[in-house]
């Protein structure tokens, strides 16, 4: 046989310490621990132990370490119950200004944590949590988009002296009417110069109205852009509601992923994602009655009707809004100190500061009125059992009080519940939805089901791998040791590659740990089949085994190019599941070709390579 390079059993042996150490992390396990963080994102002190201490002293609570962990302070338990109750203990001790977190915390040592060696991310089918699956409603974005076009258009076309007859809006379009062709003529020419994103034509049959209407390309960036605001929305929320290792992500062109571990009551989790609260401070219209506008459905120009939440007393309140939820930078909720109600201490931007001023430098005294709104999705039912969504807009006054001084960035708002007031500051602090969304799918994995999903699945890991080195041992002797010797490299890399690119493992994904393990030992079948050939052929054993490496080559390597495109294909179009199977596949099977090819060469050349006369071989 020709000498098999030193080089090579150097690389191999380096390859195999370093698998090793970066799989090593998937040994030690994890402890259940709850990880608490400032909201501001900055390391917490080392004397921040004993406010924890302190919180679990009451309940009588031992951790099994408390400690900081880079900029998060992390106290680990002995088991899950004990975490779920200090978990709101420490909440209660801490308050609103830090994020407490459920957490599965690596028991890695700390000589290979820092070295970077993580163990595998495991997906919520294996640890426990809740997941949703959120649709964006992009039909409400470009009905506000075109309600938007009704009112802005009219007002700049009067600001240039264009005169209209008339405009009013026509399912997506907006329509306006015009006294002359000059006059609709002079409005087509602005409108196409300054909105480029509308598409204009003359309505069928009546020369003197011209619609306006959304172009197909500025639909399209609509709806990206509410989905990409939605999503950092979502996540600013998640963020808030303290949950550790979330994922939030886009999935295709109108829906977003949400997987939340260790979180297991839905209820608020569904409050908070799908809620689409806000606040709007607007002035109280006092020169109108508002009592009669609520009796006969007239309402003056420029004013709307709402009523309060406490007495549905009517009011009208001016279109224009002082300041709103989207110009809040912070809000937090606590106390009114004069009156002992729940309140929300509201911090507005700059431009929102500045109108806020304005405002009430010109209006001491008079009343300003702040607005509640909310979209509520109800889930009704037909005659046929089926379930069917409805979207209901609440909107009332919390609040109407007279202006006692001048204030802008700073003020209090009340009206509220304790539980409301708590629910909107987290909202408004971490933005607006830029449109609903609905629950289109949801899924909660226990705790205790994940750990039996884990071990069910390595169980058919280990029984499969069982199964196939019996086969390949009683079939092919002393070469099926050297498959299952390669097989067992080809696990420890797929591991590592695992570990370090932390991509997530899921129930699908130990599916394909398992199609790998047959696709992996089916390459070396065709190597050892490939020698057998040349041996009943008449070749030297030395001869055969180097003709089996070398012809089988390309075979192997077009069979799994072949898969690794379509598990590349996978990645690229695939989602959740279908992705998780499809990554583990493709690192399998670059994981097999150079086990196949090199690992188990090596130990046949290990072996056989220094007998100078072989007359057999130990593989019929």
């Amino acid at each position: 046989m020709r000498p098999y390079a030193s080089w090579k059993y150097i690389a191999l042996l380096i390859v195999t310490i370093f698998s090793a150490l970066y799989a090593a992390p998937n040994l030690y396990g994890q402890d259940p621990a709850v990880q608490i963080s400032l909201e501001s994102g900055e390391a917490l002190p080392d004397s921040f132990g004993e406010r924890i201490a302190t919180a679990l002293q009451a309940p009588g609570i031992t951790p099994t370490s408390s400690r900081r962990e880079g900029t998060h302070w992390v106290v680990r338990f002995d088991s899950t119950d004990t975490q779920l109750k200090a978990n709101d203990d420490i909440k209660r001790e801490l308050g609103n200004r830090y994020v407490v977190a459920l957490f599965q915390a690596s028991k890695t040592p700390a000589w290979l944590a820092s070295m970077g060696a993580k163990p595998m991310a495991l997906g919520l089918d294996l640890r426990g949590g809740v997941h949703f699956l959120l649709e964006v409603d992009v039909d409400t974005v470009r009905k506000k988009a075109i309600e938007n076009y009704v009112s802005e258009l009219p007002a700049t076309l009067r600001k240039e002296g264009i005169r209209y007859t008339g405009r009013r809006q026509n399912g997506d379009a907006v329509v306006l009417e015009f006294a002359d062709e000059a006059k609709l003529d002079a409005a087509r020419r602005f409108i196409a110069k300054e909105y480029r994103e509308l598409a204009l034509q003359n309505a069928p049959g009546q020369p003197l109205v011209l619609e306006a209407r959304i172009t197909d390309v500025e639909a399209k960036r609509i709806q990206d852009f509410a989905v990409q605001q939605n999503l950092i929305t979502l996540r600013n929320r998640v963020n808030q509601l303290g949950v550790a290792e979330p994922v939030v992500q886009k999935q295709g062109a109108n829906r977003i992923l949400v997987q939340l571990p260790g979180v297991q009551d839905t209820t608020r989790v569904k409050e908070l994602l799908g809620a689409t609260a806000t606040l709007e401070y607007r002035a109280v219209v006092q020169d109108a009655d508002a009592g009669s506008a609520a009796a006969t459905g007239i309402v003056p120009p420029g004013t709307e009707l709402f009523y309060t939440r406490e007495g549905h007393i009517p009011y009208l309140l001016n279109k224009d809004i002082i300041a709103s939820g989207s110009q809040l930078v912070n809000a937090q909720p606590g106390i009114d100190q004069q009156s002992g109600t729940p309140m929300v201490s509201v911090t507005l931007d700059g431009q929102g500061a500045k109108r806020m001023f304005d405002f009430t430098s010109k209006n001491v005294g008079k009343p300003m009125a702040v607005l509640f709104r909310e979209r509520q999705v109800v889930t009704t039912y037909n005659a046929k059992g089926e379930p069917m969504r409805e979207h209901r807009d609440i909107d009332q006054i919390i609040s109407v009080a007279s202006i006692r001084g001048v204030f802008g960035k700073n003020f209090q708002t009340t009206g509220l519940g304790s539980k409301e007031s708590q629910d909107l500051a987290l909202q408004l602090k971490a933005g607006a939805l830029a449109a609903p969304v609905d629950i289109v799918e949801e899924r909660t994995v226990g705790p205790s089901l994940g750990a039996d999903n884990i071990r069910q699945g390595f169980q058919a890991a280990a029984l499969g791998l069982a199964l196939v080195a019996l086969f390949m041992i009683v079939y092919y002797r002393v070469f099926g040791i050297f498959a299952i010797l390669a097989l067992a490299l080809n696990l420890l890399l797929l591991i590592t590659g695992l570990s370090l690119l932390q991509a997530t493992l899921t129930m699908p994904g130990i599916a394909g740990l398992v199609l790998t393990m047959g696709i992996a030992v089916d390459a070396n079948v065709l190597i050892y089949e490939r020698i057998r050939e040349e041996l009943r052929g008449g070749m030297s054993p030395a001869k055969a085994i180097e003709a089996g490496y070398d012809r089988a080559f390309l075979t192997i390597a077009d069979a799994n190019v072949t898969t690794l495109i379509a598990g590349i294909v996978l990645i690229a179009v695939g989602a959740g599941p279908v992705r998780g199977f499809a990554v583990v596949l493709a690192l399998g099977i670059v994981a097999s070709q150079f086990t196949a090819i090199v690992g188990s060469r090596a130990l046949a050349h290990l072996v056989f390579g220094r007998r100078a006369r072989m007359t057999d071989l130990p593989i019929w």
